[in-house]
């Protein structure tokens, strides 16, 4: 059976988008742990624009700043913008349109009451193996991570950097990637090294040359790559994008304490899933649902969360500045 799972780098414009609205996060619960944020994030060329909702006792006069140093976290500083002169996002060029309003009373009506900010329904997913998340999707990660560090120190390899595994009755069919080079260097050996094992296909830039890229090449919008951040085709998509959101408004908090849920639950099963579903304005969660697979065999059971909002947010540690952290690390990435 063939099963396939993608990666992309923090490189990529999209996953771009997504730290910079969870780095401005960071910087906003710094000034007030209990602000109010859903902003998303459009990067082309060399602008970016902001848009959404934040209320609380911050300011937002460091908007730029933020933006250039998520940029700079990620690797497009005044350096990389020197060697990829015109093909890659220059800092130096950024300008920002804002357009952040306040977030809704009625809203923060329901969210002060202690109830979510949102409705919606939430996934999380565990399996046997390293890190219980799929295997296809681990080495896709595994490959995107080690090509993403060594561009970052690197005058010819670009940051904007996706990896695609297939595997075959568990072994790897097909490595790809896409990595921007100035010079183009044959990847094959240290591919190999790093997945363990030798692919029967390996194809690196698919087009044969992969110079232009970043939002230089490709517009970057927050939440389009909920794939690479979840299981990829292992289990379904709960919820919105996660990192565009502090945690009352439970796209990441629920779709994250499923996950804790689910590798609690795993025990000596195969995979499991854990259904959540909440209601904006109330705390209790409308319905909740553990199946678990062993040797092909599904067992399902209702699942009762007794647990505020608030409690959970605590539980999981995210009424602190963690979510560019989580952002780089994806859903499935995170350690419990």
């Amino acid at each position: 059976m063939q099963k396939t799972a993608e990666a992309v780098s923090l490189g990529h414009p999209d996953k771009t988008s997504d730290y910079i609205s969870s780095y401005i996060l960071d910087r906003l619960i710094e000034q007030d742990a209990a602000v109010k944020y859903a902003v998303e994030v459009m990067i082309k060329d060399n602008t970016v624009v902001l848009g959404g909702e934040v209320s609380g006792r911050v300011s937002l006069t460091g908007l730029k700043q933020y933006v250039l140093a998520a940029l700079a976290e990620i690797g497009y500083d005044e350096r990389y913008a020197a060697i990829w002169q015109n093909c890659a996002i220059d800092p130096g060029k950024m300008e920002i349109i804002n357009l952040i309003g306040q977030q809704s009373t009625e809203i923060g009506r329901g969210v002060e009451q202690d109830g979510w900010g949102d409705q919606g329904i939430f996934i999380g997913y565990a399996c046997r193996g390293e890190g219980l998340i799929n295997r296809e999707l681990r080495l896709a990660r595994r490959l995107n991570n080690a090509l993403y560090e060594q561009a970052k120190n690197s005058d010819n390899l670009g940051l904007d950097i996706k990896t695609q595994i297939t595997l075959n009755d568990g072994r790897i069919e097909t490595a790809i990637a896409a990595v921007p080079m100035r010079r183009q260097v044959d990847l094959t050996d240290f591919i190999v090294e790093t997945l363990g094992e030798r692919p029967r296909q390996i194809i690196v830039n698919g087009t044969g040359c992969y110079t232009c890229h970043s939002a230089i090449a490709d517009c970057g919008i927050t939440g389009r790559k909920l794939a690479c951040d979840f299981y990829s085709g292992a289990c379904p998509i709960g919820g919105g994008s996660p990192w565009t959101k502090d945690a009352s408004k439970a796209d990441l908090t629920l779709n994250l304490y499923a996950r804790k849920l689910a590798t609690e639950y795993l025990a000596d099963n195969d995979e499991c899933f854990v259904y959540l579903s909440s209601c904006i304005g109330r705390a209790e969660l409308p319905s909740g649902t553990v199946k678990t697979i062993l040797n092909g065999k599904t067992d399902c059971r209702p699942l009762h969360i007794d647990k505020k909002p608030s409690a959970i947010i605590a539980e999981l540690g995210l009424d602190k500045p963690v979510f560019a952290k989580l952002c780089r690390q994806g859903i499935s990435g995170f350690a419990f």
